[in-house]
């Protein structure tokens, strides 16, 4: 990993593309940025199903976009994220600590990772500042990157996703109206995990991956229905009358059980700072749930709303909007990894 968090490069006159593609588990998202200067224009888009056969999916997407070097991300138990106070010194000096640091904070050995770390403030009390320590387990790398290198295409910039989606939404919301001394959270709701990430300022203090996500839900309903796994991910969203009124009830374990572990999150980053969690920025492709915001709103007692990753992007009139509303939530990483 390199460069954790967004920084665009220098205006200039050179146009250039950036690819951020998000593998997930039912998914693959790609998103194609042109940057010349200071303008950022959304180029291109695609969404492809079809995980049991990754290489071929990748395979349209490099021919569809031209793709080359690619941005791509990860999650789960083989990523860590930790936020550390250190003594005050240079980014040189940091890197030179930290290969001696890392084993206090990570659960891995730091010969099974890739690691890196960035300065996230430097004006704490006695002489301190707060690190970010990201760490991604090499075997969880490489097969990856075999199947890049299987469908023709070569990683540029190996992220996590919690950090893309803080990229995306700083870029796009570089302003966010809170009351003094209180965050917001960034909660991307996948297939299968569940993001939540924690900002004070704009600077993110606490990422958490919760194993909880759209399936989850999809199971419930195709429990309650009785129905397969497809009729079910097409009833969660866009569910006929008279059966709308069963979906709250038909997922209130699953909702409840996620919504207890958010707010365990909140307490503990609550208990640690002292600034409260006041709203949460909702995405992933379960955010499109009949409901959901308003379910989740009541059960945190927050508001909650949506958020839009294309905000301060170019959108031009040969982009299909139709297609990419379509898919409204869903691109919020792999956007997060274009704009590195």
């Amino acid at each position: 990993m390199k460069n954790i968090f967004f920084k665009m490069k220098p205006p200039g006159t050179k146009e250039r593309f950036s690819f951020g593609l998000d593998i997930g588990t039912q998914s693959i998202k790609c998103i194609k940025l042109k940057i010349s200067g200071s303008a950022v224009e959304l180029a291109a888009f695609d969404l492809e199903e079809g995980q049991l056969d990754p290489t071929e999916a990748l395979k349209k997407i490099k021919h569809a976009q031209e793709a080359d070097l690619v941005n791509i991300s990860f999650s789960g138990v083989s990523t860590v994220i930790r936020y550390v106070n250190f003594l005050r010194m240079n980014k040189s000096e940091l890197m030179g600590a930290l290969k001696f640091e890392a084993h206090k904070h990570i659960p891995f050995s730091v010969e099974e990772v890739n690691l890196d770390a960035e300065i996230l403030r430097n004006d704490l009390p006695e002489n301190k500042m707060l690190v970010l320590i990201a760490a991604i387990k090499k075997d969880l790398i490489l097969p990856r990157i075999k199947v890049l290198e299987n469908a023709g295409l070569k990683p540029n910039v190996i992220d996590i996703d919690s950090l893309a989606l803080v990229n995306a939404f700083n870029f796009n919301y570089p302003k966010v109206e809170v009351p003094e001394n209180k965050s917001i959270c960034l909660l991307n709701i996948g297939s299968t995990i569940t993001q939540v990430n924690i900002l004070d300022n704009a600077v993110v203090h606490l990422s958490r991956d919760i194993h909880c996500g759209g399936v989850n839900f999809t199971k419930k309903l195709m429990d309650v229905f009785n129905i397969d796994f497809k009729s079910a991910e097409e009833l969660k969203i866009n569910p006929p009358a008279d059966k709308a009124v069963k979906i709250k009830p038909g997922v209130e374990n699953v909702l409840t059980n996620l919504a207890s572990e958010i707010r365990t999150s909140f307490d503990y980053y609550e208990s640690q700072n002292t600034a409260n969690v006041v709203k949460i920025f909702l995405s992933g492709g379960a955010s499109k749930i009949t409901g959901l915001k308003e379910m989740l709103s009541a059960c945190l007692g927050i508001p909650v709303e949506s958020w839009d990753p294309f905000k301060q992007i170019k959108i031009p009139d040969t982009v299909d909007t139709q297609k990419l509303n379509k898919f409204y939530g869903q691109f919020n990483v792999a956007v997060g990894l274009a704009l590195r």
